[in-house]
């Protein structure tokens, strides 16, 4: 199943949502008025607005993250799932995915999300006295290396065992990223995915009545 149809379906109706704010239209005692009205109170999807058009748009802003996030995200991302003989996160425009899921998402969840990439942006700051986005690449790896294999609790190291926070909040960045990355058109295809449907005609039970075993 394509994206938009995932959208269509209703499954990130609540994302899509964010995209187009219902306009209150003036009320008034004519019936057809108050039919505008009605439908000026819906949201974006199920005014049938098709959020993959908005994502793929050259114009397209980001509505919950801001500038510095979104960029962040986008070199995570491609860190995360590069291309190779298959389009990346980049080209599968993961950053505006999750932009658009978020600003529907629970303050709690927005919250736990902006903690992550500030985590990263945290911990650039501390070791390379710059933020990760301004980092080269080889710092930017060496970063993300540390915090997906950390040596806390490792019995070589002699420290504690106990969650690491950096493992924790890379971890939960590169499940979003994951998760979006493969609920779009490019990570589907990655996956097998031809968009060809060939089930065939259907055919009936061939037994005669009584005659199954």
């Amino acid at each position: 199943m394509k994206r938009r149809e995932l959208l269509r379906a209703g499954m990130f109706g609540g994302a899509a949502a964010a995209l187009t704010p219902a306009i209150a239209g003036a009320k008034s005692g004519g019936a057809a008025e108050k039919q505008d009205d009605a439908k000026s109170e819906l949201t974006a999807a199920q005014r049938g607005v098709d959020a993959s058009d908005e994502l793929k748009g050259a114009n397209w802003k980001p509505v919950f993250l801001d500038e510095h996030q979104n960029e962040t995200l986008i070199i995570l991302s491609e860190l995360i799932i590069p291309a190779t003989d298959t389009p990346g996160a980049k080209e599968a425009l993961v950053n505006r995915y999750i932009d658009l899921v978020m600003a529907a998402e629970t303050h709690e969840n927005q919250k736990s999300f902006l903690g992550n990439l500030a985590y990263i942006d945290g911990e650039s700051m501390r070791i390379y006295k710059n933020s990760f986005r301004y980092l080269s690449r080889e710092d930017q790896d060496d970063l993300l290396h540390t915090m997906a294999y950390p040596l806390a609790g490792s019995t070589w190291t002699g420290e504690a065992a106990g969650a690491d926070p950096g493992f924790t909040n890379f971890d939960q960045l590169k499940t979003h990223i994951a998760d979006a990355y493969y609920t779009s058109q490019i990570g589907m295809k990655e996956l097998g995915r031809d968009d060809n449907f060939t089930h065939g005609v259907y055919q009936g039970c061939e037994h005669s009545d009584g005659s199954h075993k």
